[in-house]
């Protein structure tokens, strides 16, 4: 629950279908010509213009872009840098196993690298990008200050850009709330985003494991609206409404951990529904479950040490669930409830 508003309930929402683009929302889904003949086709308006010559440019070419509240535009899949290759001690030499990994992910097709000062590899991120051999055009950069210590914004966030070898980041987000003691600790820190935005150094902020409550302390006195909010989500950990109140705000949506239900969470009441999409469309059940979040328009990030399986999570570009699908895989979804990160600051059967 948000800080000293943990045991608040959300309101009720309606629930939205599935690629439904509210009136309010301030920013645009851009979607691939589906190649499955089997799911309806709609053409792209704008491709995301991230890519690399070779197999990999036409299959991450295909990759839809999110725009973003503030004209930017991020690419719906990314590879995430911290799960995997967490490294506790961030002064410790260079990890160059991290740094091979993450240009692994680079040679595969991702060019949205999602990192964090907590992740302590930094360095690692920064080092991959200059081995990869790409300019710096050609890469989505996020990193996160982080959410569970009070530190000065400005030193954090230049330290950041130090340790990652960079001049700007694409994104930059407060990775939690468990920071603040309360709603004044959440403005002061959103006016510190506001000004690092200012100087140009972070073209797009946000927030991350944000709920309701801390979100509505924030726009209370914000003067730029947090782009997006980067959270755990999955048909198991739905949130209650929190994804209508983003589209509410213009907020866009990024989840993590969008595998759990065939990973972390399985067995679960999703299996067998997996398993048939899966052979529908000749796939396996995790790019089922990546392509179940893409149809919300949300963006998703993934990652893995394994060549072959990056590159088959870029098949999520060449197929699309039906709305119907959408909403079945959600409904059986919310028989379950599983959280896999933050557990110690939330109750056993909290969903929100």
């Amino acid at each position: 629950m948000s800080i000293a508003l943990r045991t608040v309930q959300l309101a009720n929402f309606t629930r939205i279908k599935a690629l439904s683009i509210p009136e309010n929302r301030f920013y645009q889904v851009f979607a691939p010509l589906s190649n499955n003949p089997t799911a309806p086709a709609f053409q792209a308006s704008l491709p995301c213009k991230i890519g690399k010559t070779g197999s990999s440019q036409s299959k991450m070419s295909q990759i839809p872009g999110l725009k973003l509240n503030d004209g930017n535009e991020i690419p719906m899949l990314g590879y995430g840098c911290g799960t995997a290759r967490y490294k506790a001690n961030p002064n410790a030499p260079l990890d160059q196993e991290t740094v091979k990994t993450i240009v692994l992910g680079i040679n595969s097709g991702y060019y949205h690298l999602d990192g964090a000062e907590v992740y302590g590899n930094e360095p690692e991120l920064g080092q991959a990008i200059k081995e990869s051999g790409l300019p710096r055009e050609k890469f989505y950069i996020t990193t996160k200050i982080s959410g569970i210590k009070v530190q000065d914004t400005k030193q954090a966030f230049e330290l950041s850009l130090k340790k990652l070898g960079l001049d700007y980041v694409d994104q930059y987000l407060i990775h939690a709330p468990f920071f603040a003691k309360g709603p004044e600790d959440l403005q002061a820190k959103w006016a510190d985003m506001e000004a690092i935005h200012a100087s140009g150094k972070a073209k797009t902020i946000g927030v991350s494991n944000f709920l309701k409550p801390d979100l509505e302390a924030v726009l209370k006195t914000a003067k730029v609206v947090p782009a997006i909010n980067q959270i755990e989500y999955h048909p198991y950990l739905q949130h209650d409404g929190l994804v209508e109140f983003h589209n509410k705000h213009g907020i866009a949506t990024s989840a993590y951990a969008p595998l759990t239900a065939v990973v972390k969470a399985k067995p679960g009441p999703l299996d067998g529904t997996y398993e048939k999409l899966a052979k529908k469309y000749g796939v396996t059940p995790g790019e089922i479950a990546l392509r179940w979040v893409l149809d919300q328009g949300i963006v998703v990030l993934t990652t893995s040490s394994n060549e072959q399986r990056l590159k088959g999570f870029l098949k999520v570009s060449q197929f699309k669930l039906t709305s119907e699908e959408v909403e079945e895989i959600s409904k059986i979804g919310k028989q379950k409830n599983f959280r896999g990160f933050w557990q110690d600051k939330f109750a056993a059967d909290d969903w929100s």
